[in-house]
C-alpha cells in the first residue's frame, strides 16, 4: 500500500510507500524539500498538513510542540502518512539536485589539530560520480546498521587529488563511532557511506549580506561555505562569528584568518565562553556577539551551525530582537545520538 503526497502550492506530487516517513519518500524521489536532521531533532522540516492524516514517530518537543501539531504541522522526516496527504511545503531550489547515493570510501589521514577533534579525508569512488552542495552532509553506514552524519567541511570545487572528502569529527567518550575514529581507524580501512543529504547550503541568487555562525565543529559547513564563497568569486559581505569554549578549540583558527585575509569582505570575530588567562579577544556567547555587532539583521541572511542549543537561541533571538526574517535563517543543528536516545525515551 503506498500513498500519494500533493506539495502546495506547486503541485507535484510523489508516492510514500507503506511506513515510510514523507521525507525518506521526498529524497528518494528527488524532491525538494527542506531538512537537516532526518530525525526529529532539528525542526528544518516542518511543514503544514493541508489534508490527510499522519501519524508521527518520537520526535523532540522543541522542534514540533503538541501545540504546533494541534494546529496541523508536521515533520515530515517523522511523519507517516495513513491517507493521501497535501503538504504546504517551501520549495529549496538545489535541495534534491544531485542523486543520493550509497558507496564505500577509503580513509586517506586522520589529523587532530587539537585532542578531542579529528580532521578524516575519505576518499570518494572512481567509479561513482559524487555531487554536492557545499554545506551538506553524508551519513556513515555502521556495522550494525546505525548511521551517524558529518558534513563536508571542503567544497565540491575543492575535493584534491585523489578526490576526497573533509569531516571535522569531535570525540564523544563512549560514542560508538566517535570511539572508533579516536581509537581503531586507520588510513586505508574502507568506510560505507550515503549522501548527500541536507538543505543547508548557500542561497546564491540573493545579494543579501550573511552571518556565518559556528560553534565547535559547526565551523566544518561554514569553512565549506567560505570555499564556495571564494571559488564562485562572491563578494556579499560576510560576518563569520566562530564560538568555542577555549581558544585551542578554535582548531583552525590560522584557516580562518587566512580566509578574512585573501577575502577583504569576509570578517572574522572568535568568540570564547570559557576564555583563558591571556584571550583578549571576545568573549561570551556567540550570538550574543553577533547581537552586539549587528542589532539590525532585517537585511540579512543567517547560516548558523553547531550544537542545539547555540542554533535554538540564535534563531529565537535574531528574530525576536534584531528583526531577523523567518525565511533567512538556514540551519544545521548538530545532534550527537546521546541527544537522540533523550528523544526517543522522551
Amino acid at each position: 500500500m503506498s500513498f500519494r503526497i500533493t506539495l502546495s502550492p506547486s503541485e507535484r506530487h510523489f508516492d510514500v510507500a507503506h511506513d515510510e516517513p514523507i521525507l525518506n519518500a521526498a529524497i528518494r524521489s528527488g524532491m525538494a524539500l527542506p531538512y537537516g536532521c532526518k530525525d526529529g531533532a532539528c525542526g528544518s522540516c516542518k511543514s503544514k498538513l493541508l489534508a490527510g492524516k499522519v501519524i508521527h514517530s518520537a520526535h523532540q518537543p522543541k522542534a514540533l510542540s503538541d501545540a504546533e501539531e494541534a494546529a496541523g504541522l508536521i515533520l515530515t522526516c517523522c511523519a507517516t502518512p495513513t491517507t493521501n496527504c497535501v503538504v504546504e511545503a517551501r520549495s529549496m531550489p538545489g535541495a534534491g539536485e544531485f542523486p543520493v547515493l550509497k558507496m564505500p570510501g577509503r580513509v586517506l589521514s586522520i589529523t587532530k589539530p587539537v585532542a578531542d577533534v579529528a580532521i578524516v579525508r575519505v576518499q570518494l569512488p572512481a567509479n561513482q560520480r559524487f555531487q554536492f552542495h557545499a554545506g551538506q552532509y553524508v551519513e556513515f553506514i555502521l556495522k550494525d546498521g546505525a548511521r551517524r552524519s558529518y558534513s563536508m567541511a571542503n567544497a565540491p570545487h575543492n575535493l584534491g587529488t585523489p578526490p576526497a572528502i573533509e569531516l571535522h569529527i569531535r570525540h564523544m567518550p563512549g560514542g560508538l563511532f566517535t570511539d572508533h575514529v579516536f581509537g581503531a581507524m586507520k588510513e586505508k580501512d574502507i568506510v560505507r557511506m550515503e549522501g548527500p543529504f541536507g538543505s543547508f547550503f548557500l542561497r546564491e541568487d540573493s545579494g543579501k549580506p550573511m552571518v556565518l555562525l559556528a560553534s565547535g565543529t559547526g565551523f566544518a559547513p561554514i569553512k565549506a561555505l567560505i570555499e564556495r564563497l571564494r571559488d564562485q568569486g562572491i563578494t556579499r559581505p560576510v560576518a563569520l562569528y566562530w564560538g568555542c569554549r577555549h581558544e585551542a578549540d578554535l582548531y583552525l583558527h590560522d584557516w580562518a584568518l587566512a580566509a578574512a585575509q585573501h577575502m577583504p569582505h569576509l570578517r572574522y570575530t572568535p568568540v570564547l565562553s570559557e576564555p583563558d588567562a591571556g584571550w583578549a579577544g571576545r568573549t561570551g556567547l556567540v550570538h550574543q556577539a553577533v547581537m552586539d555587532d549587528l542589532p539590525d539583521l532585517s537585511g540579512h541572511q543567517v547560516y548558523a551551525c553547531g550544537v542545539p542549543v547555540m542554533v535554538e537561541a540564535a534563531q529565537r533571538d535574531f528574530a525576536a530582537l534584531c528583526g531577523m526574517p523567518a525565511g533567512e535563517f538556514y540551519a544545521d543543528s548538530f545532534t550527537s545520538a546521546a541527544d537522540k536516545l533523550v528523544q526517543g525515551s522522551a
